[in-house]
């Protein structure tokens, strides 16, 4: 398929269907391999770079390729074609958690409950690598078929490399009701704590029904945050109750502690599939790049077999579509690692059957 793609780069859209078949033009697919439902999310190029939204894109899908976690919805793959770009990710079916509260109100401390410790789960698994969502509320926020929580849009998050030598971020962003007080106070801020200021704000509304923090007017709802102008319903808990107000501290020094301090941090293991994210061979650019600028087609993989025989299957591979085959400064590395099972991505099945 990739060569077929390259040669014929306006045929792309067809060659897609060798991976997902069409059930129909809006968002709902299917992995022809398996069966199992995914979504199509199909973005015309124009309209993105027109409304300047390319970085946001590409930031979005390199945070994505960066995390695995049961309780964010899943990037599959992206692939590009000279108008469009395909992003293949987990079709989650239960709707977003914002309907869920519309539809039927403030939910039982229970209930809340659960939603808040699979939401505080997964930020925390984020912030442990480097990535700062910025953006969460209940719109963001879907659930699965089980009920499950499942964190989506991460159009604007940031990874640790943004920090600046200071120590903070600076970009001031976020939906107005949910960001922290020392985003607004335009002087930097730590994307953990402002990330936990949005999740006790979410636990507000899931245990009142309301927002914490609402005004018609823009700048009085800007001073009732940074004042941590709010008032509990009589209904809750007073073990809610400690827990809200502890969290929504406008203080950034001493808010947001929601968890007791771990112990010393342990190195984040990394597997192949996130270095191969973080290198520049992964360069997302060319997915916007237009016709006139020139872009390099670069391609890098492992293999156990000898050099001679990667090189005779490719040519079988390329001649009967026309294509030749020029070998230049290529190189194989026999000392890539001290076993090359380092730098084979496994499958947790995998590992579970090697040891």
């Amino acid at each position: 398929m990739a060569l077929v793609a390259i040669r014929f780069e306006e045929e792309l859209e067809v060659c897609i269907t060798a991976r997902i078949r069409v059930l129909n033009p809006l968002t709902k697919h299917e992995n022809s391999e398996t069966g199992e439902p995914v979504a199509l999310k199909i973005l015309d190029k124009e309209k993105v770079l027109k409304h300047k939204m390319a970085e946001q894109i590409k930031r979005e899908i390199e945070t994505m390729k960066l995390i695995k976690h049961p309780n964010v919805v899943r990037l599959y793959e992206v692939m590009g074609s000279k108008t469009k770009i395909f992003i293949v990710l987990e079709f989650v079916t239960g709707g977003e958690l914002f309907d869920k509260i519309v539809n039927h109100g403030r939910m039982r401390e229970d209930e809340a409950r659960r939603y808040f410790q699979q939401l505080i789960n997964v930020v925390d698994y984020c912030h442990s690598r480097g990535v700062f969502h910025r953006d969460l509320k209940p719109e963001n926020l879907l659930l699965d078929a089980y009920g499950n929580l499942k964190v989506s849009d991460f159009g604007l998050s940031a990874l640790s490399q943004q920090v600046r030598d200071d120590g903070l971020l600076h970009t001031t962003c976020g939906t107005p009701n949910y960001v922290a007080p020392e985003v607004l106070n335009d002087r930097g801020y730590d994307g953990t704590t402002a990330d936990l200021w949005s999740c006790g704000v979410i636990l507000f509304v899931l245990l009142a029904g309301y927002l914490p923090f609402d005004d018609s007017n823009v700048m009085n709802l800007y001073k009732k945050i940074s004042a941590a102008e709010f008032t509990c319903p009589p209904w809750l808990s007073l073990d809610a109750m400690k827990l809200i107000t502890r969290i929504l501290d406008p203080n950034p020094m001493t808010e947001h502690h929601v968890t007791e301090k771990k112990e010393e941090e342990q190195p984040t293991a990394m597997n192949a599939f996130e270095l191969i994210s973080m290198s520049k061979g992964l360069n997302l650019g060319n997915l916007f790049d237009g016709e006139q600028q020139e872009f390099k087609r670069e391609t890098r993989f492992t293999s156990r077999c000898p050099a001679n025989e990667i090189i005779h299957k490719i040519e079988e591979a390329a001649k009967p579509l026309g294509f030749d085959v020029h070998k230049k400064n290529y190189k194989f590395y026999k000392s890539l690692s001290t076993c090359l099972d380092d730098v084979v991505w496994k499958t947790e099945e995998d590992m579970q059957e090697t040891k």
